[in-house]
């Protein structure tokens, strides 16, 4: 398993990430922890999560997926040779259950999520701790065009950070990264770390997979400058590069069939650049979500692939890909593809 550096820390994560969003609703907490022995089996020492998993999320599910791996760790008594990843929920409509819905990143609702999430985790430190959207009005999760809004009621950047480092400098995390966040954002953060000397941001998770590749046009750039590499989530674009969806099937049990209202790839130009680069790794003799894998794999800008399976079969062909490497032929493919179909599921 290749190693990775998240950052400018001293912390080394493995290339493969495993998600853990499913724990709790999809996954059972034997289930998760079969996952984990699995994935640490093969080699990866870095697992994701967040305060608002399991998803979809809710209120009876709410931290599950970080109970899970706290259980998990407890069990097997490896705290200290895995690197535990979570966020903090930003402002959403839907999210009251969380916080009493103050979904802030203020002193107080900061030092607050920190605490509920070591409970859960039940460790005395986060690795990496990320905001999972901002607090700010900005375009992430597919939001198209852009409508700006003045300065309102969210708080300034400057004390975000600040409230972050306190909890590094208490030693309750580690490292600080950024989820689904923009490209001014990233270096806004930078710059304030550079002129107070508060923690840089170490990492930003944002989607990247064959069908979504907005992360290429500026932040790409910004991950390798900065050392503030990216955490690919969604590498198979909700499932779909695996090719179980080709012709309008919906496999019972299946993230689609469960959770029909998330669409992000599912739209006309997304099912045909699906079906072409599903044809593509086939015409190649390539398992189609192997192939997708394996591109993400190979970004310079990446510190760590986002792997999700709700199944340990999913999962040993997810982590196949590690030492997978596509042809000349296949990637000058995709290029053609991705042309054809450029940002097809933005």
């Amino acid at each position: 398993m290749k190693i990775n550096v998240l950052g400018r820390t001293d912390i080394k994560v493995s290339r493969i990430c495993l998600g853990t969003m499913t724990y709790g609703e999809q996954n059972t907490e034997a289930e998760g922890h079969a996952q984990m022995d699995m994935a640490v089996d093969h080699g990866v020492n870095f697992f994701d999560s967040a305060e608002a998993y399991s998803f979809p999320g809710k209120p009876e599910t709410q931290g599950n997926s970080e109970r899970v791996i706290g259980t998990w760790m407890k069990a097997r008594g490896n705290r200290a040779d895995v690197v535990i990843a979570t966020k903090i929920a930003g402002p959403s409509g839907d999210r009251t259950h969380i916080r009493n819905g103050n979904l802030v990143f203020n002193r107080e609702q900061v030092a607050d999520a920190v605490e509920q999430s070591l409970e859960r985790l039940q460790t005395d430190y986060i690795d990496l701790y990320q905001t999972h959207w901002p607090e700010r009005k900005a375009n992430y999760f597919g939001t198209l065009d852009y409508t700006h809004v003045e300065d309102g009621d969210w708080t300034p950047m400057e004390e975000q950070l600040a409230a972050l480092g306190e909890q590094v400098k208490a030693g309750k995390i580690r490292a600080i990264g950024v989820s689904n966040e923009t490209a001014w954002g990233l270096m806004k953060f930078q710059e304030i770390a550079e002129r107070t000397g508060l923690p840089r941001i170490a990492s930003i998770q944002n989607p990247f997979n064959l069908l979504c590749r907005q992360f290429e046009i500026g932040l790409s750039e910004i991950a390798i400058r900065e050392d503030c590499g990216l955490l690919a989530y969604s590498p198979l674009g909700f499932g779909t590069l695996t090719g179980k969806y080709m012709n309008g099937k919906v496999p019972e049990g299946s993230r689609h069939q469960l959770f029909p209202q998330f669409k992000r790839y599912f739209k006309p130009n997304g099912v045909k650049a699906t079906e072409a680069y599903v044809g593509l790794a086939r015409d190649h003799g390539l398992e189609p979500s192997q192939m997708a894998l394996a591109f993400v794999n190979s970004q310079r800008f990446l510190t760590a692939n986002i792997i999700g399976a709700t199944s340990t079969d999913q999962l040993m062909s997810n982590l196949e890909t590690e030492d997978m490497v596509l042809s000349e032929d296949v990637m000058k493919a995709i290029g053609a593809l991705h042309l054809e179909y450029s940002h097809p599921a933005p």
